[in-house]
């Protein structure tokens, strides 16, 4: 093998292993369109709990308001 051969093979190792690290590390392949969907599913689940929480937070501050307008009124009551 000559020098020139051995500088070929070289760069062409190099381009290889650079093409498939890009790819491995974008999740290239079957494994990157499952991880997109479970990343779009999982998405759509924190979206219904966030509004699931908003509306507990709703419910407990309505709640709390009534019980503390319900003491202001047996106060004014008592007096």
């Amino acid at each position: 093998m000559n020098p020139f051969e051995m500088v070929i093979g070289i760069v062409l190792i190099v381009m290889v292993a650079n093409v498939l690290k890009a790819r491995f590390a974008s999740g290239g392949g079957r494994h990157g369109r499952a991880d997109n969907s479970e990343m779009l599913r999982l998405r759509e689940e924190v979206g219904r709990l966030r509004e699931r929480v908003q509306v507990l937070e709703r419910v407990i501050t309505d709640q709390r308001e009534s019980s503390e307008l319900s003491l202001e009124i047996e106060k004014l009551r008592g007096n």
